[in-house]
C-alpha cells in the first residue's frame, strides 16, 4: 500500500505517487484506458490527481470517471490556456475559465487550483507587478479560496530559476515543478526547493522520467550510434548511469521514481500513465522505499558529470530506442 506525506502547510495528507493528468486525456490514451487507470489508482491508494484545462480533455475524461468511481480523490486543476484566446488578466474571464473547469470535473469545488506557468511571461503574461506577483489571476485565486471553491492555491511551472522568485512571493501553498528535478537534471536544487521549504509549502514533482528520457535504456541514440543533438559529456553521464542500472538489476523508472522519493522534502511524485502496467510499475516502485544512502552517493556523482544543461539540448529529448 501507497504511503502518504504531508503536503507542506495545507496539511492534507497526500500518496507519495500522485496521477499526473496529461496523458489521462486524448493526448495518451482512450477514455476507456484512461477511466481503467482512475479506478485502479483508487484501488493501488493514489488519492492525489494533477489535471488542467490546458491536457487536451483531461479534466473532462477525470470528470467522467469521478462520477463512476465512489472514490475521495483530492483533484487539483489549473488556470491558463484554455479557452482560447487566454485573458490572464481578466478577472471576469478568469472565473468563467474556473467554472468551465468545475463543469467539466463534474463538481462544486476543486482541493488545488493553481496558476498554470506564473514564471513564463512569453507564454502567458499573468502579473502586472512581476518583481511581486501581483495582478488579477492573484485576486482571483484568493476570492475563490474565500468561497470555498478551492481549499488551496499554488503554482505549476517547468522552469527552475524564474519560479523561485514566485514562490518567494509567499502567496502559495503548493509548488508543482516538472522537468527540473530527476536522476540527472537537477536545476530544482539550485534554490527552488529550498525556497519552497522556506515557505513551508508542499512539493510536487512532475516527469520523474523527464517524459520518457528516463523511461528506458536507449540503445540506438546513447549506446549504439549516439544522437547529433546528444552532447559528448551527456552521453558519457547517461553510460554511466546505464551501467549503475546494469549491476543494480533495477529497472531505470523504479531508480528514477525511488530518487525522488528519496528526498522528504517531496511530498508527491507524478505518474504520468497511459496504461494500467504502467501505472502498477510506478506504484511498485515507490513502495520499494527510499534508496539507500551509497547509491544515491553514487547518483549524485553521476549527476555532478553534467550538472548543467548543455548548450541548446532539447527539453523533451528525442530518444529513438
Amino acid at each position: 500500500m501507497l504511503q502518504k506525506r504531508i503536503l507542506g502547510k495545507t496539511g492534507l495528507a497526500v500518496s507519495e505517487i500522485g496521477l499526473g493528468g496529461l496523458f489521462i486525456s486524448s493526448y495518451g490514451t482512450e477514455r476507456a484506458t484512461a477511466r481503467e487507470v482512475i479506478r485502479r489508482a483508487r484501488e493501488l491508494g493514489i488519492n492525489y490527481i494533477d489535471t488542467a484545462p490546458g491536457y487536451a480533455d483531461s479534466e473532462s475524461v477525470l470528470g467522467e470517471a469521478l462520477r463512476e468511481i465512489d472514490a475521495d480523490f483530492i483533484i487539483s486543476t489549473k488556470l491558463g490556456y484554455q479557452p482560447e484566446p487566454f485573458q490572464p488578466r481578466n478577472r471576469e474571464f478568469l472565473r468563467q475559465a474556473f467554472h468551465r473547469s468545475l463543469q467539466n470535473l463534474h463538481r462544486d469545488s476543486v482541493d488545488m487550483l493553481m496558476i498554470h506557468e506564473p514564471d513564463r511571461p512569453d507564454v502567458c503574461d499573468w502579473w502586472e507587478d512581476r518583481e511581486h506577483c501581483r495582478g488579477p489571476v492573484l485576486e482571483v485565486l484568493k476570492e475563490l479560496r474565500d468561497e470555498g471553491r478551492c481549499r488551496h492555491i499554488g503554482v505549476g511551472g517547468t522552469t527552475a530559476y524564474e519560479m523561485t522568485s514566485v514562490v518567494a512571493s509567499g502567496h502559495f501553498e503548493v509548488l508543482l515543478t516538472a522537468f527540473q528535478y530527476s536522476l540527472l537534471w537537477r536545476e530544482a536544487e539550485h534554490g527552488l526547493l529550498d525556497e519552497a521549504g522556506r515557505q513551508r509549502m508542499g512539493i510536487v514533482c512532475g516527469s520523474p522520467l523527464q517524459q520518457g528520457a528516463l523511461a528506458r535504456l536507449y540503445r540506438n541514440d546513447v549506446m549504439d550510434h549516439p544522437a547529433p543533438w546528444l552532447s559528448a559529456p551527456r552521453r558519457r553521464q547517461m553510460l554511466r548511469l546505464y551501467e549503475l542500472v546494469q549491476d543494480l538489476k533495477m529497472p531505470l523508472p523504479e531508480l528514477a521514481i525511488r530518487f525522488i522519493l528519496s528526498n522528504r522534502a517531496v511530498s508527491c511524485v507524478l505518474t504520468g500513465v497511459r496504461t494500467l502496467a504502467e501505472l502498477e510499475s510506478s506504484v511498485a516502485a515507490a513502495a520499494a522505499g527510499p534508496l539507500s544512502g551509497e547509491i544515491l552517493a553514487e547518483l549524485r556523482r553521476i549527476y555532478e558529470m553534467v550538472p548543467f544543461r548543455p548548450y541548446l539540448e532539447p527539453l523533451g529529448l528525442p530518444f529513438k530506442s
